[in-house]
């Protein structure tokens, strides 16, 4: 079996919330593709709740793209502390981080239901399961604690 990355990573020696580049990969025609880790709760210690992290997951899918050239896909870890963030060429950790701050200020302080896209049947798979609560409390402790340019060490901006 290949090695995946993330099962290499010491979670025991991170120190969340962070932004971590966790790769850049190039295709036959040199088109970059990178991959970070946007970690909001510290491993083994907490999770945010599905539904919260649900409702975060779709706001900073379309939120994310008004501050960052680029995104492919944001996709939340399984065992619920953060997210993998895929883009198109190589955006540095303190780009990602002021990206992924504005997006969780705008789920914090002006997020309304409205603003949540995908959530009906026709266009989410799990349509019930949001918190649009959750999110808000998450982003704003995320927020209050700061995100980190460094996974091991606090530097936050």
């Amino acid at each position: 079996m290949a090695e995946v990355e993330s099962f290499t990573l010491d979670h025991t020696a991170v120190h969340a919330p962070y932004v971590r580049l966790i790769a850049t990969e190039h295709g036959p025609r040199g088109d970059a593709i990178s991959n970070f880790d946007v970690r909001f709760v510290q491993p083994n210690e907490g999770e945010i709740p599905t539904a919260g992290l649900h409702t975060i997951e779709h706001l900073l899918a379309s939120v994310l793209r008004d501050h960052l050239d680029g995104v492919i896909d944001i996709s939340p870890f399984g065992c619920r502390t953060g997210f993998h963030l895929i883009t198109w060429g190589e955006p540095t950790v303190p780009d990602v981080v002021a990206a992924i701050k504005a997006g969780l200020e705008f789920i914090a302080e002006k997020a309304q239901w409205d603003d949540v896209p995908g959530v009906s049947a026709v266009e989410c798979g799990n349509y019930r399961d949001h918190s649009l609560h959750s999110a808000r409390e998450w982003s704003k402790r995320i927020l209050e604690q700061g995100i980190s340019l460094d996974a091991f060490a606090r530097t936050v901006v």
